[in-house]
């Protein structure tokens, strides 16, 4: 008998497994525009690749970014172990997989005590970009960052 008190309700029941379904599908159906992190030297370097599109005119005017369809924008930000921004120098390219490559210029942006570095990315619809980033920090240690990112054209 004291079983019986603990039970859920049968519509409680469902409801729960259609939450945990529907967040898997909500999960599963984002595109691979994920924030990623490497961490060396006590530091983490913070990127993601996004499409330009999906900056509102105003802020990509701001930028200086081109909003297109075959357009992303990469964006690099470092943390110190005190999650402090820090300066440092970026650089990168990109080869899809037909060989062509592609040479990041990263301009530094500050606001406030926020430190972001921005490149472009130019690519197809369903474009393997093989990525490769190189961070030197102030104290001249260095870190490289190697990621495969499909990217696909966006309206």
């Amino acid at each position: 008998m004291m079983q019986k008190a603990f039970r859920q309700p049968p519509i409680i029941r469902r409801l729960s497994v259609t939450a945990i379904i529907a967040s898997f599908f909500a999960f599963a159906c984002l595109h691979s525009y994920a924030e990623q992190v490497h961490r060396f030297a006590d530091h983490e370097v913070h990127y993601i690749i996004i499409p330009t599109t999906f900056l509102e005119s105003e802020i990509a005017d701001q930028y200086n970014v081109a909003r297109a369809r075959n357009r992303a924008l990469i964006n690099v930000s470092i943390l110190n172990k005190n999650n402090q921004a820090v300066t440092a120098n970026i650089s990168g390219r990109s080869r899809n997989l037909l060989g062509q490559t592609q040479n990041f210029d990263f301009r530094k942006v500050q606001e406030g005590e926020a430190i972001y570095y921005l490149a472009e990315l130019l690519h197809s619809d369903e474009d393997m970009q093989r990525v490769t980033l190189e961070v030197t920090l102030a104290s001249g240690r260095r870190g490289q960052i190697k990621f495969n990112q499909k990217m696909y054209l966006e309206d």
